[in-house]
């Protein structure tokens, strides 16, 4: 009896080992993006994924016209078209999220504010996170508790609230309690990711690339 149970407890080790090192290391390439979903060869395996859908511990977040947002050990990475990325498990030296440049020049990406997701727009010029009311309605933010101010429009003056975000969150790289401002009004267009947010991390540009980064 006891050596049946011994047999059994040393098979479901095995096992348990066979999937923890089928999870520590994975070799991820994107095939092909087709709107929003995502062409992946993962381990040998080609698979479709929509945006929001997992494989093998890879979850796809965004789908762009050239790259893909990937998420799997708890980070995200955006990777190009036939680009090939492998994950063995570690704890991450540094947070790291790529950005390619739009036709119009712009570095737009997804990210979380307040644990809630939304598109923004790299903005170096911008002092802080900027977000229209409509924007902070959508998103759940009570800014008519923040401090009442004037913002200057291309439509000419308008109501703004100072705020405090709980958090803001790009490809994983997550700030807490930053300053913000809501602008009453559909302005600005798109979340203006600016620098009360980027101070917080290491920025570099090449080739079209913006990379963020961040040492937890």
């Amino acid at each position: 009896m006891l050596t049946r149970v011994a047999a059994i407890l040393a098979a479901v080790s095995f096992i348990l080992a066979a999937e923890q090192l089928r999870a520590e290391s994975r070799s991820i390439e994107v095939e092909a993006l087709f709107g929003n979903a995502v062409v992946l060869m993962i381990n040998g395996q080609r698979k479709m994924l929509k945006v929001g859908q997992s494989f093998e511990g890879v979850t796809v977040i965004a789908a762009e016209p050239t790259s893909a947002t990937l998420e799997f050990d708890g980070r995200q990475e955006t990777v190009g078209l036939s680009k090939r990325i492998t994950s063995t498990f570690q704890e991450p030296l540094e947070l790291r999220h790529t950005i390619a440049r739009d036709a119009k020049l712009q570095y737009l990406t997804n990210a979380t504010i307040n644990g809630r997701g939304v598109r923004v727009l790299v903005d170096t010029g911008a002092n802080l996170v900027a977000l229209s009311s409509a924007q902070a309605n959508a998103l759940g933010i009570d800014y008519f508790a923040g401090e009442l101010s004037r913002a200057e429009t291309a439509s000419g003056i308008t109501g703004a609230y100072a705020i405090t975000l709980q958090s803001v969150s790009v490809g994983g790289i997550q700030v807490d309690n930053v300053p913000a401002m809501v602008v009453e009004g559909d302005y600005p267009a798109t979340v203006l990711l600016g620098m009360s947010y980027l101070r917080h991390v290491k920025m570099q540009e090449h080739n079209g690339i913006l990379s963020l980064s961040r040492t937890p």
